[in-house]
């Protein structure tokens, strides 16, 4: 079991998406009220007091959507300087970059995930959602500003939806070779979407690397990530390939992080819900820091035994009372 080092904290549920792999079709969600999420102050006191001690030096900012948060530029500051900070980073559909990049990479942020699951704007709109104008365009600026004001590396997030996406592979690997741009597959996850699960809801990273491999060849990269992503590389190519397999090869072992949502439930694991500690009501009800940060050890102790794949129920597979939007992605 890796070191448990990470942690993924959602800065609010709101997105301006509404990709069909994150919210379920026709579903009107509660949004949490902005008094429910936890305050600037009190996330920054959980980074400090209770994270930093038990060990956990890598964060990564998400969403919903974190650009949509309020005061986000600071925050990122704040934990920027904090000197027990060994990695900062942000998950963002990359749709307000463009305006917010350069603010970002001046506050100290210094890596970014940009979700792009189509080139082809109609196919794009077609699974972002629909909102009178096309998103496409300001996303694709919002990617073009990261990588000149410098973000390194610049990720690029695909969730491979059979049917829809599945037909551009080698257009978005093809990205890699002549920009330091690294592309991540991600199988599509049946998060609080179980409609839309059955045994072809995904593709296989081995059938990916398949097409891949027989257009150009693909070779093992040097460069490893901080995540679960089996990473390759197009010979030649300046960037790197990515396969996130959470569907079709287990990485539990190798998992390294918790979640923190928006609203300050910490989970253990991305699919499984056990254990998972309320951690802002605990505080607005006056319980001490030291006493948070000892119920989250207690948590890292048992959650090797708490993950997705080992549960024994095969009905239930993975699926989550949260949508990935409320949980943070």
């Amino acid at each position: 079991m890796n070191r448990v080092d990470y942690l993924r904290i959602s800065l609010i549920d709101r997105c301006n998406f509404r990709c069909q792999y994150c919210l379920p079709q026709g579903a009107e969600l509660d949004y949490v009220l902005q008094q429910d999420l936890l305050s600037q102050e009190e996330l920054l006191n959980l980074i400090k007091e209770v994270f930093i001690p038990l060990g956990f030096t890598k964060f990564r900012l998400t969403g919903g959507e974190p650009l949509l948060r309020p005061g986000v530029i600071q925050l990122v500051e704040e934990i920027a300087n904090l000197s027990q900070t060994e990695d900062l980073s942000m998950t963002t559909n990359g749709f307000l970059l463009s305006r917010m990049a350069q603010d970002l990479h001046d506050a100290g942020l210094r890596r970014i995930n940009i979700s792009l699951d189509s080139l082809n704007q109609e196919t794009f709109d077609r699974i972002v959602g629909t909102f009178g104008y096309s998103r496409w365009q300001q996303t694709w600026e919002g990617i073009q500003t990261a990588y000149e004001v410098g973000f390194a590396p610049l990720k690029l997030n695909v969730v491979v939806i059979p049917g829809i996406n599945d037909g551009e592979i080698e257009d978005l690997a093809q990205l890699t070779i002549n920009r330091h741009w690294h592309v991540r597959f991600i199988e599509f996850m049946p998060i609080g979407n179980p409609d839309l699960f059955n045994d072809r809801a995904w593709i296989p990273s081995e059938e990916l690397r398949q097409r891949i491999r027989g257009k150009w060849g693909l070779i093992e990269s040097r460069i490893k990530g901080n995540g679960p992503a089996d990473v390759f590389q197009i010979p030649g190519a300046k960037g790197t390939l990515g396969f996130i397999s959470q569907m079709s090869e287990c990485f539990c072992d190798r998992c390294n992080r918790m979640r923190l949502s928006a609203d300050g439930w910490l989970r253990p694991c991305l699919l499984n819900e056990t254990g998972q500690i309320d951690l802002k009501t605990a505080l607005r009800q006056g319980i001490k820091l030291p006493q948070l940060k000892q119920q989250v050890a207690q948590l890292l102790e048992i959650k090797p035994n708490i993950n997705f794949q080992q549960r024994e129920s095969g009905t239930d597979r993975g699926i989550s009372h949260r949508t990935m939007s409320q949980i943070g992605g």
